[in-house]
């Protein structure tokens, strides 16, 4: 009797193992067909880069430099910014530490010009790393008061999509490691001249 009773159990573990695995491997192939190959890794496909963000021809880019001068009082504290998207080439003097605008010119662009300057950001390597990460530099409140600090944004209709900066003083390079001067030269080329003189063109106006 126990042999018997042995006989008719035994089949019955063995096919309730091959559920088991049956089920398992659907799962397994399902996970591979619809949750990125069945790897938790991102894909790489996937990634967006700060380049792809910068070359990326969409009209809701912008690429902009904010240019703060030396840390002094409200009254003669000034912050400089010039914004290009393909609808537009802003020019704007801020004055205080409220951002008041003091004077703003605005000129027309479109998609093909605003191309050729975002690949031209690209050929001077716009958006390489500098020697500091973001997270080691991401306050940037106070840095370098005495100088320059240069900011560097790609925004969407999100917000900031990317953010790098650097300055004048030795002790703060930055998270921006392209060259600065050659940067500044292809906004400030994007200006008209009778806007921002060529005296300042290299460094902006203060």
């Amino acid at each position: 009797m126990y042999r018997s009773r042995s006989n008719r159990i035994f089949p019955i573990i063995l096919i309730i193992v091959v559920m088991i695995a049956v089920i398992a491997g659907l799962i397994t192939v399902a996970r591979y067909l619809f949750f990125s190959g069945g790897s938790d890794e991102p894909d790489e496909s996937q990634v967006v880069t700060a380049r792809d963000r910068l070359l990326t021809l969409s009209t809701d880019r912008t690429v902009r430099i904010t240019v703060r001068g030396a840390i002094v009082g409200d009254d003669e504290f000034r912050t400089e910014r010039i914004a290009i998207s393909p609808n537009s080439r802003d020019f704007t003097i801020y004055n205080g530490y409220l951002d008041n605008i003091e004077e703003q010119k605005s000129y027309d662009n479109n998609m093909e010009a605003y191309e050729e300057f975002v690949y031209a950001l690209d050929k001077a390597e716009f958006t390489t790393p500098g020697e500091m990460t973001p997270s080691e530099a991401s306050d940037i409140r106070g840095i370098c008061a005495t100088g320059r600090v240069y900011e560097f944004e790609i925004v969407g209709s999100t917000g900031v999509l990317e953010r790098m900066w650097t300055s004048t003083c030795k002790g703060s390079p930055g998270t921006f490691g392209a060259s600065l001067s050659q940067v500044v030269d292809l906004f400030t080329a994007q200006i008209p001249e009778d806007t921002l003189l060529p005296v300042n063109r290299g460094g902006f106006a203060f």
